[in-house]
């Protein structure tokens, strides 16, 4: 075990890859041309729900800036929208992502959204995402996981992501994570120099060989600034 939470227990998959998802949302963005079928929601809807009606419950203002990080087919930022949020951005590395997510936001009438190609391990980019302000509420769905299993020969690029989340968010703000491949004690100990759990959103759990677990772990992490 590695000490930064079993991170170099994890083997390389394709899903590490940027190719992957190019090639995954060029799939979904026909397919969302021709049928209108907006694709998979990651984890399912009820990991998104979870998401959405913390913040709908948090006193949070609707105004707040917040940032989908891989945001993908955009739906989690249309449901925020749904609600009420006005201040909405969605990156991705992937170009058909975007223009997928672009295409659906559009559709429902959320052309206020901004979507844009950005990768959040391209410090360049993470700069010019930080030129008009700073965000309130990043967002996580799934990007985490899949930098985690992108190539051995990368091993800083977790450290690069928790560095680049925190340079994006306001003192005070917050990361919404939700992860299927790491618990709640391995996601604290791989945030703890730049962040602090507040809460972990309850999941349902599963019994299996007298252990019990849960599919997927959400956390809400706040910025600290206490430790470099």
């Amino acid at each position: 075990m590695s000490d930064d939470g079993c991170l170099a227990d994890f083997n390389s998959s394709a899903l590490g890859t940027q190719e992957y998802w190019d090639e995954a949302y060029s799939r979904e963005l026909k397919k969302y041309n021709e049928v209108g079928d907006v694709g998979e929601i990651w984890f399912g809807e009820e990991a998104q729900d979870r998401m959405v009606n913390w913040l709908m419950k948090s006193g949070r203002s609707l105004s707040d800036h917040i940032l989908d990080i891989g945001c993908g087919n955009g739906m989690l930022l249309l449901a925020l929208r749904e609600e009420g949020f006005s201040n909405l951005t969605g990156i991705d590395y992937s170009e058909s992502a975007i223009q997928l997510s672009r295409s659906i936001a559009e559709k429902h009438g959320s052309t206020d959204i901004i979507f844009q190609v950005s990768s959040i391990l391209n410090p360049d980019e993470i700069a010019t995402l930080t030129k008009k302000h700073l965000y309130d509420v990043c967002l996580d769905k799934g990007t985490y996981d899949a930098i985690s299993l992108r190539d051995v020969s990368q091993p800083d690029d977790n450290k690069i992501y928790c560095q680049n989340i925190k340079t994006l968010l306001n003192k005070d703000g917050i990361l919404i994570i939700t992860s299927c491949n790491w618990t709640r004690e391995q996601l604290e100990l791989q945030f703890r120099h730049e962040f602090e759990l507040v809460h972990e959103l309850p999941a349902p759990k599963f019994t299996f060989g007298g252990k019990t677990g849960q599919t997927v772990t959400t956390l809400i992490l706040r910025r600290r600034d206490d430790l470099k």
